[in-house]
């Protein structure tokens, strides 16, 4: 089966092989895809190179934390894309926001405060998790309109964390 799965406004198409080979835009990995002791922590091994990746579905989008980064990601099959594309449904992330915690953890900094003007990409808050600090990321410019939590909060995962607009 083929998707098209969209992270920021970058486009990857992908097919799904045989069951240990992936094609993603015509590159052909050879992947080994593993849950972690039924939370959403995931083991991936792509081309002999190992990662662990904290997966879960977000309302329309994934939300994937990998090598300390989050990543929101919307796949659709082709025949959905080609539907929300005649529709003329964009795709461009605008309006409010709320981050949302990928896991439980503990806010470790918020570098950011109302009224700050923030780029795709900047970091909102840190979180530690699992003994490692993630960074968890605009996912379009903005600017930031509240603050959810306190610096030492422990949070539950999909905790509101900062809203943009």
């Amino acid at each position: 089966m083929r998707y098209v799965t969209t992270i920021g406004d970058k486009e990857y198409a992908v097919e799904l092989l045989e069951h240990d080979q992936v094609s993603v835009n015509g590159e052909i990995y050879t992947v080994d895809f593993e849950p972690v002791s039924g939370q959403p922590v995931f083991t991936l091994l792509a081309n002999n190179q190992s990662f662990e990746a904290l997966i879960y579905q977000d309302e329309e989008e994934w939300q994937v934390l990998l090598t300390g980064t989050l990543y929101r990601v919307r796949v659709e099959d082709e025949r959905e894309k080609r539907l929300r594309a005649a529709g003329g449904v964009s795709s461009v992330q605008t309006g409010q926001f709320t981050l949302k915690a990928p896991m439980p953890g503990l806010v470790v900094d918020i570098p950011v405060a109302p009224g700050d003007t923030v780029a795709a990409g900047d970091v909102l808050v840190i979180l530690e998790s699992m003994k490692m600090q993630n960074e968890l990321k605009a996912p379009h410019d903005g600017t930031v309109t509240r603050i959810l939590v306190n610096e030492c909060d422990s949070v539950e995962r999909k905790a509101g964390l900062v809203t943009i607009e």
